[in-house]
């Protein structure tokens, strides 16, 4: 618990940091670390300008796929939006959802919240707001949202699996998310595991792509798949801070893989009620 909160702390930290940075920084880091590359190409996040409901002061360039973009928001639709930085996921979910729809963008850190909550006066929208909390307790109570989705984020975050019960009793029976996150295909190198630094750069807070979607099953959802995948390549100049130059040819020529996937999920359209929340054990 103590290391939880240690972590918890360091991302608070950076993140506090990186509202301030200007997004070209954070698109040549790992999800705004300060281990800033000089190669000019985006390490993880792809292109949400052509996007309806971009918002270039709220791009702060930390993402690892577009959720948004595969999370069939509808009109009306109450859209949750976890770890949600200056709000850029929220505007563009408030594109789909409409004037009568609801987004709510959540984050714990608060340079993020004033950040997007400047963000949306300045836009005029009444239908978003933000919300100060953990994502694995959020301040949102039981059965509320029909889509959630995340940007990069529970990466982050120590307890996937508390996150991913969360996201179970947030969402209304029938409800589904589209989270994009970074995960692994093989171990990696332990000076990466071990370095905080590159914990809140995403990459050591990542866990196997196998224990993700078991998580994710786990808390009870269904039809669950990965939407998209592709390989993230982590720039030579990144990795000399952390590996010697035999380990980066190493870990180059191995089987380790560094993945940005984007999963959907259902929670069941029938929740038992007579029956404790998925992952607590009392349903075996």
């Amino acid at each position: 618990m103590e290391n939880s909160e240690k972590l918890k702390e360091l991302v608070r930290q950076k993140y506090s940091e990186i509202a301030l940075q200007d997004k070209e920084t954070n698109q040549s880091s790992c999800c705004g670390s300060s281990c800033c590359s000089t190669e000019v190409y985006n390490i993880m996040s792809d292109e949400y300008s052509t996007m309806e409901g971009y918002n270039p002061e709220a791009d702060l360039g930390l993402g690892c796929g577009l959720p948004t973009q595969f999370a069939q928001i509808k009109k009306g639709d109450t859209v949750i939006d976890l770890g949600s930085g200056a709000g850029n996921d929220c505007f563009v979910a408030r594109a789909e959802t409409g004037e009568s729809g609801k987004v709510i963008g959540i984050d714990f850190t608060p340079a993020m919240i004033e950040k997007a909550r400047t963000n949306v006066e300045k836009l005029g929208f009444n239908n978003v707001e933000f919300r100060q909390g953990d994502i694995e307790k959020m301040p949102v109570t039981a059965n509320t949202a029909d889509v959630i989705v995340s940007n990069c984020v529970l990466n982050l975050v120590p307890n996937k699996e508390a996150v991913f019960q969360e996201i179970y009793r947030v969402l209304k029976p029938g409800g589904h998310f589209s989270i994009s996150d970074i995960v692994l295909s093989g171990e990696l190198p332990e000076t990466l595991v071990k370095d905080a630094e590159m914990y809140a750069g995403c990459v050591a807070g990542a866990v196997q792509k196998e224990e993700y979607l078991q998580f994710i099953n786990s808390a009870g959802f269904r039809n669950v798949i990965v939407q998209k995948q592709k390989a993230i390549v982590i720039p030579d100049d990144i990795l000399k801070r952390y590996l010697s130059e035999n380990e980066i040819e190493s870990f180059k020529s191995g089987n380790t893989g560094i993945l940005s996937i984007t999963v959907f999920g259902e929670k069941p359209a029938e929740v038992n009620s007579g029956c404790c929340t998925p992952g607590s054990g009392c349903c075996n």
